[in-house]
């Protein structure tokens, strides 16, 4: 038999690759700027045309400003650090553990129950924050990162992705385990979570994500300066050094570093994820 040529569609391939490289570089050129900006003196952060390689290095004088400085990153770090993992843990465990439940277990109301917990979701959180201030003010969990951590522990969003994945789960693995006598703990931990490692770990890094990105919620609900997220020390540092770029960009460049450390080490995991989540049966 003969074979088509395969040259229109590696000519094709080619062309959608140089264009799709070149696109990527237009959206990492302001981070790429803001990384050179935050290794330059000041008066050469705005230099045209743009110095990617600074002429004069002063990366360590402003990397110290801002960690040791008047609003020293190394406490705000420690307290983003702190809530964004605790929040995270939790939300996985009490996300996964309802997903189960609404995707495995059978019992009386549950699609009915599964969609007052959606229509939850419905509702704006700007909606819910005069109650929620009234209501930690009231039982003590105003200005403490108990507080915090709690409002990010419990999610809708992350229950109905979790639960999506689930029912992609075959059920005959868990008749077999009943069979064997297991119990839905021992069927959660031993079958589900192993099965939906990628999934998880696809929501545990979207959750880091958006509770170390979270500004709306340490503005209301923390008011001392030593509890504050670097979120707000951003804020407050801009405020200080409004017009100091290259202390400003150094800033930025720390309080994204987690976030790209903990994409490049769980891609892998989201691309699995997000696969699964593709594939049912």
């Amino acid at each position: 038999m003969n074979k088509e040529p395969r040259e229109p569609l590696n000519i094709r391939k080619t062309i959608l690759t140089i264009v799709l490289f070149a696109v990527s570089i237009l959206f990492l050129a302001p981070f790429f700027w803001m990384l050179s900006a935050s290794f330059k003196i000041e008066s050469d952060v705005f230099n045209f045309p743009i110095e990617w390689i600074p002429k004069h290095w002063n990366a360590i004088a402003n990397y110290k400003e801002v960690w040791m400085g008047q609003y020293p990153f190394y406490l705000y770090y420690w307290n983003s650090i702190k809530i964004t993992l605790v929040t995270t843990a939790i939300s996985v465990i009490v996300s996964s553990m309802a997903a189960y439940g609404f995707s495995k277990i059978q019992f009386a109301a549950s699609k009915w129950l599964f969609l007052i917990v959606l229509t939850t979701y419905m509702v704006p959180g700007q909606a819910t924050l005069v109650p929620q201030f009234i209501l930690y003010r009231y039982i003590g969990l105003f200005d403490n990162h108990i507080g915090l951590i709690l409002i990010g522990s419990f999610s809708v969003l992350g229950t109905f992705m979790l639960r999506q994945f689930f029912m992609g789960i075959h059920n005959d693995f868990i008749e077999s385990a009943k069979i064997d006598g297991a119990g839905h703990f021992r069927i959660f931990w031993s079958i589900i979570l192993p099965l939906a490692r990628p999934s998880i770990a696809t929501y545990g890094i979207l959750r880091f994500i958006w509770t170390w990105n979270d500004y709306q919620n340490p503005l209301i609900f923390l008011r001392t300066d030593k509890l504050f997220t670097i979120q707000l020390a951003m804020q407050k540092f801009t405020s200080l050094s409004g017009e100091f770029y290259s202390l400003i960009m150094a800033a930025a460049v720390s309080a994204i570093l987690p976030l790209l450390i903990i994409f490049i080490i769980g891609q892998k995991s989201v691309i699995e994820g997000i696969a699964t989540g593709g594939v049912k049966g």
